[in-house]
């Protein structure tokens, strides 16, 4: 046997042995998984997306289609047929001094519960942290106890402790030195009651506060608090330059999510002065429904509802570029 038949008898055959696929074909494959990456987030949002968009995209578009007519109740009714007006609406409520009014009273009132909601939240979030562990269930149990329950509870609970004859809140100022408070109508003007509605406000919305920067705060190394307070750091000075920064992510998401939630208000204020707010007392939201159903002027109603909306989605835009800013700096 010669030693080319001798070197071709050892080599086994390979039974599926086929030729390399051409790169033409191995950058389609590539593309095609790279394809089926892209679409499966979207595939996965999918049932998501379809059940937002059954839940909320006719009555979102239904609420836009409004604000362009002349829809009262003869058009509801179906007496008239609804007529397209443009922008009229709209211009008659940027030229309404009520409106702007109710603008300014919803801001202040906003930008009050979120300060105090965020002041609160943190220091009682710091205080979790310094007392003992039965202290600190027991706190705990209280704020997801007062976080369950129900606005109409809640609200009962205020109207009590705020009452003008029975009152506990004034039965206790009055105790204080020279402070007379018996008989005392926190709801007679607009400015007190609602720093009332706003304290219930601001009771709800703290347990979700305190709850998140809690959890933010078992994130925080102690060896750096340890080291700034060794290099002779105070209190003030670790929460400034060492908790607060790695918190801020947190606090930020917090305060616009306050924004959002507090000038959405509506059951604690209609609730809290009987189904019928007085013009002190309203806000974009209960003058939005009020406009809309209390004198029948859907188109109008619908208006300040989505002038609503663009003034929140200025406060979601503000949330995303400090966030954008503080993922660049990371």
């Amino acid at each position: 046997m010669s030693a080319a038949e001798t070197t071709t008898a050892k080599v086994p055959p390979t039974r599926h042995s086929s030729p390399p696929p051409p790169s033409g074909r191995r950058r389609a494959a590539g593309r095609g998984r790279q394809r089926g990456r892209t679409l499966l987030p979207w595939a996965l949002l999918a049932p998501c997306i379809l059940v937002l968009a059954l839940v909320l995209g006719y009555p979102l578009v239904r609420l836009v289609t409004l604000s362009f007519q002349d829809y009262k109740k003869p058009q509801l009714w179906g007496f008239k047929p609804a007529e397209w007006v443009g922008f009229d609406n709209y211009s008659a409520i940027l030229h309404d001094s009520e409106f702007w009014s109710v603008v300014v009273r919803t801001i202040i009132f906003a930008g009050g519960a979120v300060i105090l909601t965020m002041v609160l939240g943190m220091l009682i979030a710091l205080l979790l942290q310094r007392v003992s562990p039965w202290v600190k269930t027991l706190i705990n149990i209280s704020l997801v106890a007062s976080w369950a329950m129900p606005v109409v509870v809640a609200v009962t609970i205020f109207k009590w402790m705020f009452d003008s004859d029975y009152g506990v809140v004034n039965w206790v100022l009055s105790k204080l030195p020279g402070v007379d408070y018996d008989g005392h109508n926190w709801f007679a003007s607009g400015p007190e009651g609602l720093t009332v509605i706003m304290l219930l406000v601001v009771w709800g919305a703290i347990p979700f506060v305190v709850i998140t920067l809690s959890a933010g705060l078992t994130q925080v190394p102690k060896e750096l608090e340890e080291a700034a307070r060794l290099d002779g750091a105070g209190a003030f000075g670790i929460f400034r330059y060492v908790t607060f920064p790695i918190l801020k992510p947190l606090v930020v998401m917090m305060t616009t999510l306050s924004v959002i939630w507090d000038m959405g208000v509506f059951p604690q204020v209609w609730l809290m002065r009987g189904g019928h707010p007085e013009p002190e007392f309203q806000l974009l939201t209960t003058y939005s429904y009020d406009k809309a159903f209390g004198v029948n002027d859907y188109a109008g109603g619908s208006a300040i509802a989505l002038v609503t909306v663009l003034l929140l989605m200025g406060v979601v835009a503000v949330y995303m570029r400090q966030m954008l800013q503080i993922g660049e700096v990371e």
